[in-house]
């Protein structure tokens, strides 16, 4: 008798995975290392490993789409993808868009300079310079905020770091999971400055109420992958505080 409900129940859990929801992820992946294309082509990073084992937890299958960050937010609007998984801040604006998870992840802005540039030492001083930023991030809002500051916004973060180390912006603001990880792989350029992002962290989006039974389950999966170990052994694998 145990013996046939242990058969069962495995095909019962077979077909369930068989017939699981396929939900769209969109993401961009030129954000190492929460989500980048490895050297087999394949999208990966911190936030598709999370959100695969969310999945497991869940029970759905995923379909990565790879869009311009900028173009996230009105995918999801238009029901192109299902949620966002993008290293996305949960900002004020964006709440009046789109609902967020919990967050899973803090960060600040940073601030990155070339190391020869003697000229800026304190925020005070990015008055009327040059600054690069991805598009469409909160960085891009802290730039703009910086009165008289050109704001160069870029559509891969790679463009932005490449802008100050060839000397076409004065400064780069970056989100510091990422920013310290260029630092280690630039020694001619150096942080002088890190300040609060002004969001409630990272989190995956769902379209306004559209979501909200999905949106509780993945937030009682983020528990559980902190509560059992997975979450941290991912923060060990990519190398993140």
């Amino acid at each position: 008798m145990r013996l046939l409900f242990k058969l069962i129940l495995s095909i019962t859990m077979l077909v369930a995975v068989a017939n699981a929801q396929t939900i769209k992820v969109g993401t961009n992946a030129t954000y190492p290392p929460f989500e980048f294309v490895n050297e087999q082509n394949q999208i990966t990073g911190f936030d598709m490993d999370l959100m695969a084992e969310i999945a497991k937890k869940v029970g759905f299958k995923i379909e990565i789409v790879n869009i311009s960050f900028d173009s996230l937010i009105p995918a999801l609007k238009a029901g192109k993808i299902d949620i966002i998984a993008a290293a996305m801040s949960a900002t004020p604006e964006r709440i009046k868009a789109v609902d967020f998870s919990k967050s899973y992840y803090h960060t600040m802005n940073l601030f990155i300079k070339k190391a020869d540039n003697k000229d800026l030492t304190k925020f005070e001083q990015l008055e009327g310079k040059k600054i690069s930023v991805q598009l469409g991030t909160v960085q891009e809002i802290a730039a703009r905020e910086i009165k008289g500051a050109k704001v160069m916004a870029i559509d891969e973060i790679f463009g932005a770091v490449m802008a100050v180390k060839n000397a076409k912006a004065d400064a780069l603001i970056v989100d510091s999971s990422i920013g310290y990880g260029y630092l280690k792989q630039n020694p001619d350029l150096v942080e002088f400055l890190h300040l609060p992002d002004g969001s409630e962290g990272f989190s995956f989006a769902f379209d306004k109420g559209k979501h909200k039974e999905l949106q509780a389950k993945i937030n009682s999966a983020i528990d559980e992958l902190k509560n059992d170990g997975t979450y941290d052994k991912l923060l060990v694998k990519y190398d993140l505080k």
